[in-house]
């Protein structure tokens, strides 16, 4: 395992599946920071077709419960593999292959325009047929939250 920087901060690389067996238990350096304005919420919502008020009307949300406009829940989930895959680099491996989520939770909301960074752990790494199964502990944090937005335990395969 190396511990390296790129423009955007610390990443974890490891050489094949050796590599990423020793990282058991391991904390990850937490993502970049990633904007999550009204159009990536627009976006979403246009791609989920899930158009609710919360979420697209930014006169009504103003008055609403938060304040503003929030991120769909799924919204930032979808944020994990990808602000996964900027801390984590395994090598030499075929494929990697997003297996799936257990323990989701939207613990607070994300409010459109806020800042958000994944803090992960590897939680635990079996062996499966041709490769491991690597189950992330990732928490998703907005900027001045005290809360994280997202907490969800994301499965992954790992193949030589």
């Amino acid at each position: 395992m190396v511990l390296a920087d790129n423009e955007s901060g610390e990443v974890v690389i490891c050489d094949g599946l050796d590599g990423l067996r020793s990282l058991q238990g391991a904390e990850l350096p937490p993502s970049e920071w990633w904007l999550i304005d009204q159009k990536i919420v627009d976006q979403f919502a246009d791609a989920t077709r899930d158009h609710q008020w919360i979420h697209v009307d930014v006169d009504r949300a103003a008055t609403g419960p938060f304040g503003g406009t929030i991120a769909h829940g799924y919204l930032s989930l979808s944020l994990v593999g990808p602000m996964l895959a900027g801390v984590l680099i395994v090598n030499n491996c075929s494929q990697v292959l997003n297996y799936g989520l257990d323990k989701v939770r939207f613990p607070a909301p994300l409010l459109a325009g806020s800042r958000v960074r994944l803090h992960s752990r590897i939680a635990s790494i079996t062996e499966v047929v041709g490769g491991l199964s690597v189950t992330v502990h990732a928490s998703l944090h907005a900027e001045d939250q005290p809360k994280p937005v997202c907490v969800a335990e994301a499965l992954y395969r790992y193949f030589e």
